[in-house]
């Protein structure tokens, strides 16, 4: 039998999923929660083997009590289920440890085999989820360094690498030398390289000298 508890602000909610799933011969609705604060609570004293987490909840929200319920009980499993896809929910409940995730508009059937395969050790992940997360990590692949330097850092760069010197770079821009130090340490602290001779070698290598 497959213990879970439910986390959702919306008591309708609650006693729909609880009534589906009283259905379901190998699952039992073990405890309720109106908010995140009591999920935490909940969680910890009843161990279910599945928390069913909605995500914008008062008192304490869904990301949050995921992190709370993971640094207590490491090996909790949660299946968050909310009607939100947007970026600042998606990726920290993620982070935060939640096994799978699920939308409300998903199936009632759909939902309890999410359940099943959490159980199993599984991950599941609604299809319009699975495609936000490929497309995270196809833009951290994408990642370049140099996307990160401002357009002053840019020029100084550039400058750095027509061979000028600090005091020719101030001198060209009419900015202080030691300002220009400092452009120079932000440069090659966003490059991730040690001096100066890499940082040019790093503008040749991604063409970004003209």
């Amino acid at each position: 039998m497959i213990r879970v508890l439910l986390v959702d602000d919306h008591e309708m909610v609650r006693m729909g999923v609880a009534a589906y799933l009283s259905t379901q011969p190998d699952i039992e609705v073990v405890g309720e929660a109106e908010n995140g604060k009591r999920g935490v609570e909940l969680a910890l004293a009843l161990r279910p083997d599945i928390i069913l987490m909605d995500l914008v909840m008062d008192e304490m929200d869904g990301v949050e009590a995921t992190k709370c319920i993971i640094q207590e009980w490491s090996d909790a499993k949660i299946v968050v289920v909310t009607s939100f896809l947007d970026d600042e929910k998606l990726y920290p409940v993620i982070e935060a440890g939640a096994a799978s995730y699920m939308l409300k508009t998903s199936r009632a059937s759909d939902i309890a085999d999410a359940l099943r395969a959490t159980h199993r050790g599984e991950t599941v992940l609604e299809p319009k989820v699975t495609g936000k997360m490929m497309s995270k990590m196809r833009q951290k692949q994408e990642y370049k360094p140099h996307e990160e330097l401002t357009e002053r850092e840019r020029e100084i760069l550039l400058l750095i690498a027509d061979g000028k010197s600090n005091q020719e770079i101030a001198d060209e821009l009419f900015i202080a030398l030691k300002t220009v130090k400092t452009h120079v340490s932000n440069i090659l602290n966003k490059l991730n390289v040690s001096d100066r001779t890499q940082a040019v070698i790093y503008a040749f290598r991604h063409q970004l000298t003209k």
